[in-house]
């Protein structure tokens, strides 16, 4: 019997004892205030103190949460697919990832609006350092992926996430988000990493791994945002890349950036589930005849090929990549006024002599747009 206390998020039993301890943490208490604009403490707390499960917590509490960043700081979110999910299944959603803590929530605040079974979300430790993150992760169904690990502690530490994850999509019926990646994207250019699904593997015990993956009900999830709201934020480790410099994160980077991704702009917001990955599919990498590596990455490259199909582009996203060719192939895709206040978003957060930072820049946005045209499918 594996030993999940280290990852596991809270139980029902202990969410009422962290709400009681955490309720009038100054942060919690500022998460609250923004939530619930119009009512005194006193009532806020008295809804916060009714909730005795994580799911009275999701839809009391944090549902609303993201409502009011939707209302705030964005022109509005749509989704596409989720329709076509079945009410009461479990299903492993993979997405792209561009910010730490908005990605998940939309996420379920989507699936609670299509009454899907709502996902335990995968965090890495790193960002829930301080005590009432680490409470506020668990109470929202987080569970943690540990870094910064000896290679020996890794190995161990991955098989035991891999089988938290399975029991809970295979025995406890509870669906499960999974960034693509390790991290955030950066520069704009999504793709799955193999390590994720090695993780993954690890857990089919006599299962092929394919028929394994088949058993999670794999189901790609393409996140947009028309402007990201950490753009700037993201550049001095994107230039350190570029320039094969080691970059080292400042102490609150990580924090910095979740208050950034929920409180700055992004214009409109989509979200795009996938179909499931078919046995069909499947099986068509089982017939290549390759090796578990080989199969794992050809189902990379399924989900890859799924997120980008799905991707919303927007106009920032064509003028960036006009813009970063010098043409104007995709002209019919914005207005001139759409150009010129990207052009003025871009002069406001990069020094547009430094032509590297410049290209960096620009190409957080036209990536998206270059690997949607890697399908070579008749619709860019």
């Amino acid at each position: 019997m594996q030993n999940f206390e280290k990852i596991r998020f809270y139980n029902d039993a202990e969410v009422q004892v962290a709400l009681v301890e955490y309720v009038k943490h100054p942060m919690i208490k500022a998460l609250l205030t923004y939530t619930f604009p119009e009512k005194e403490f006193e009532e806020i707390e008295e809804i916060v103190l009714s909730c005795r499960s994580i799911r009275d917590f999701q839809t009391k509490v944090i549902y609303h949460s993201v409502e009011k960043v939707l209302e705030k700081t964005s022109e509005g979110l749509e989704d596409r697919g989720f329709d076509k999910l079945e009410p009461g299944e479990s299903y492993f959603y993979i997405s792209n990832h561009r910010d730490i803590i908005l990605d998940t929530s939309l996420i379920n605040y989507t699936l609670c609006n299509h009454d899907l079974v709502m996902t335990a979300s995968a965090i890495g430790d790193n960002l829930v350092q301080k005590p009432f993150l680490m409470a506020l992760s668990r109470l929202n169904r987080n569970f943690l992926v540990l870094r910064g690990q000896s290679p020996r502690e890794m190995l161990k530490s991955s098989m035991n996430l891999s089988e938290y994850i399975r029991q809970l999509l295979l025995e406890e019926k509870r669906s499960v988000w999974m960034a693509q990646r390790e991290g955030r994207t950066k520069d704009g250019n999504d793709f799955t990493q193999q390590g994720v699904l090695k993780m993954l593997a690890m857990a089919k015990g006599d299962l092929d791994v394919l028929d394994y993956f088949e058993k999670l009900k794999i189901v790609p999830v393409a996140i947009s945002y028309e402007f990201d709201p950490t753009d700037m934020l993201k550049m001095p480790e994107v230039l350190a890349k570029r320039m094969k410099e080691e970059y080292k994160k400042s102490a609150n980077e990580d924090f910095n950036s979740i208050m950034q991704g929920a409180l700055g702009q992004k214009g409109r917001i989509s979200l795009s589930a996938g179909k499931v990955l078919s046995k069909e599919k499947i099986q068509e990498i089982r017939e290549q005849d390759l090796s578990i590596n080989e199969q794992l990455k050809a189902l990379g490259t399924l989900i890859d090929q799924a997120i980008y199909r799905n991707f919303k582009l927007w106009p920032a996203n064509y003028i960036a990549y006009d813009l970063v060719n010098n043409e104007t192939r995709f002209a019919g895709h914005y207005s001139e006024k759409e150009k010129r206040q990207f052009e003025r978003r871009i002069s406001r957060r990069v020094d547009v002599k430094n032509s590297l930072a410049l290209n960096s820049y620009l190409l957080m946005y036209a990536n998206p747009v270059i690997n949607k045209m890697s399908l070579h499918e008749e619709q860019v």
